[in-house]
């Protein structure tokens, strides 16, 4: 049995792995478990957990899961957008496409943990470029034609949804909110995440396919 272990940026990203990702992945000789990244463990009392603050809390986190030798791959499922400057590659970012420049601190964040069982994955932007997917979903859930209307004509003229930017008042999130004051990231997200599935999230996020194709390919290979 292999073990894929997924580190989760927050309560979203936890409910979509859980209800969402984890069915996908899931087959005979693979299970899939996830945790909340722990910011803070105060002696006697209870972890405070989501929100990245420096790598090196990050790093000592990824390191901890490591020291489990029953987890076959680690990856993450973290925001690129509003990622801690200190993290591996940030400061030495290529200037080129979005997609090279999320792929260039991934492949730092691997070459600084510096163990083969770290696959780190960098949502691009954010979680919510995948809901800004599902505008047809989005609608029928708030009822609202005109926002979904909206959110296809703001992936369209991106030209995808992991290039809708990472702007602090133009990122997908934010975008969202200034359409939909009501936005629940925690509850609506998943749902219309849920609603698309992951093969139109492929289809649709190039990023996003090549990770699930990454997991994949490390998951089969023989122990």
């Amino acid at each position: 049995m292999r073990r894929l272990h997924i580190l989760c940026e927050g309560q979203t990203e936890e409910t979509v792995v859980r209800e969402v990702i984890e069915p996908y992945l899931l087959c005979s000789d693979v299970y899939v478990t996830w945790s909340i990244f722990t910011t803070k463990r105060p002696a006697g009392g209870p972890s405070h957990r989501g929100g990245l603050s420096t790598w090196g809390k990050l790093a000592s986190e990824i390191r901890l899961l490591l020291g489990d030798s029953s987890i076959t791959v680690l990856t993450t499922m973290l925001d690129y957008y509003g990622l801690p400057t200190d993290v591996p590659g940030m400061a030495t970012r290529p200037s080129s496409s979005p997609h090279d420049r999320v792929t260039h601190v991934e492949r730092a964040m691997a070459d600084t943990i510096g163990d083969p069982r770290f696959l780190p994955h960098l949502v691009l932007h954010e979680l919510e470029a995948w809901v800004l997917l599902g505008h047809k979903a989005l609608g029928e859930l708030t009822g609202d034609d005109a926002l979904a209307q909206s959110v296809q004509a703001m992936v369209v003229q991106a030209q995808g949804a992991e290039l809708v930017n990472d702007g602090i008042n133009t990122a997908p999130s934010k975008r969202l909110l200034r359409l939909y004051p009501q936005y629940r990231k925690t509850s609506d997200g998943p749902l219309v995440i849920a609603e698309i599935g992951i093969d139109a999230i492929r289809s649709a996020c190039p990023h996003a396919d090549a990770w699930f194709s990454a997991v994949n390919i490390v998951l089969k290979q023989e122990p």
